[in-house]
């Protein structure tokens, strides 16, 4: 008859691992498939520069004479000024279409969507075409005194709006309605607990929007505005069927007398994405100088 010390196992002190040695070198692990990928890719991106710089209809010589010529150079200030001035206004109009559209007022709420839902919906270049034949449905534009007054201003508006000034009213009006959707996301990111508690304290609407909820609703603005500003640079661009003068038209007026179609080009867009890099790079701060107080926060 077998015992119970013949059916269970012997047990015992387990055999210890052998500790490790701090001493030991860590040793990476081999990706040869990342070090394959990455070599592919180095080989492809030297020879597409390889091939930009051999390509002799590039005329790179050409680029370089006329990269800070000053027909070039006015045009670039003008772009870079119909995009400070339409993004600044569109935001300032933006917002008051957001504040419109959070409103307790359903018709403030219907002409903020209704705004939006054109701009957004009509290709730009149609509505700067549109603005531009303004003339086509009022011929003139006056300013009378009501009720049977005398007129004060009448002129015509083919003398009022000229090519520029039709660029900035369609880019700021189109820009708006885009501003618009960015600042409602960014104040429907604020807690509405703190627009309760705000006005709790007896603070009026104006005064909570302006001091608690658009300095945090900022953290989510920025990023997206950032984009809308690189976008508005690159969409000034379409205000040269305008015969505005902006780099692209700038560079057009040029090839069109010199035939170097190439060369030019290649000189606006080495201007465009020499200033969407700085943009980039300014977007980048701004986003960390509004993200400090979340990333201390988030550590705490």
């Amino acid at each position: 008859m077998a015992t119970s010390q013949d059916v269970l196992p012997a047990t015992g002190p387990a055999p210890s691992e052998p500790a490790p040695d701090p001493a030991a070198p860590v040793v990476a692990r081999r990706r040869p498939g990342r070090l394959l990928a990455g070599a592919l890719v180095a080989l492809l991106a030297a020879a597409v520069l390889a091939s930009l710089a051999g390509n002799a209809a590039f005329q790179w010589d050409v680029v370089g004479r006329y990269f800070t010529s000053a027909a070039v150079l006015d045009g670039l200030a003008l772009t870079l000024w119909l995009t400070a001035v339409t993004l600044a206004l569109g935001f300032v109009l933006g917002t008051v279409l957001a504040v419109f559209r959070m409103s307790d007022n359903p018709a403030l709420r219907a002409v903020s969507w209704a705004y939006i839902w054109v701009f957004r919906s009509t290709p730009p270049l149609v509505q700067l075409l549109f603005f531009f034949n303004i003339g086509a449905l009022y011929p003139t534009m006056s300013l009378r005194i009501p009720f049977g007054g005398p007129e004060l201003v009448h002129t015509r508006t083919v003398n009022l709006l000229g090519p520029t000034l039709t660029a900035v009213i369609g880019l700021t009006l189109l820009e708006a309605a885009f501003a618009a959707e960015v600042v409602r996301g960014g104040i429907l990111s604020v807690e509405r607990g703190q627009r309760e508690a705000a006005q709790s304290l007896g603070l009026g609407r104006l005064r909570v929007l302006r001091r608690i909820v658009l300095p945090q609703a900022m953290r989510s603005i920025v990023p997206a505005a950032g984009n809308m500003l690189i976008g508005a640079l690159k969409g000034t661009s379409i205000v040269s069927v305008l015969a505005v003068h902006d780099l692209l038209y700038s560079v057009q007026l040029v090839y069109n007398q010199t035939y170097q179609i190439i060369p030019l080009l290649t000189v606006a867009t080495l201007w465009y994405l020499a200033v969407t890099s700085v943009l980039a790079v300014g977007q980048h701060y701004l986003e960390r100088h509004y993200a400090r107080g979340h990333r201390l926060g988030g550590a705490a």
